[in-house]
């Protein structure tokens, strides 16, 4: 069962994805609602995958990913990003994430985005 980070701002989307993955036997291990827990919990869970809105308060999704990347440089990170993005996805990818799926999706993205990896 992989283990999952869930990062976002929104507590509402937190919940919805964690429902998804638990219902799908993934086991949610944290949730942080900015980069800058985000990056803690990774430290301190060691998550095999970690789900990452772009923006949040405090600290941004790219800007964490790159202190995750840098603190375990095979971390799994999935990028979650609202539509006219793309831009800022690609930089997100150069600096090391594995993938990403524009919001709002349908469970089937989800899940077919993680079974990559």
């Amino acid at each position: 069962m992989k283990k999952i980070l869930v990062v976002d701002d929104a507590a509402f989307m937190r919940l919805t994805i964690k429902t998804m993955l638990d219902k799908n036997g993934f086991e949610v291990v944290g949730e942080a609602e900015n980069g800058r827990k985000a990056i803690e919990m990774y430290k301190m869970l060691k998550p095999d995958i970690v789900t990452m809105d772009i923006t949040m308060p405090d600290m941004g999704g790219v800007e964490a990913l790159t202190e995750i990347i840098k603190f375990d440089p095979k971390a799994t990170v999935l990028m979650l990003s609202a539509m006219g993005q793309e831009g800022i996805v690609k930089d997100a990818v150069i600096k090391g994430a594995k993938g990403f799926i524009i919001k709002p999706f349908k469970e089937e993205y989800l899940l077919k985005a993680l079974s990559k990896f």
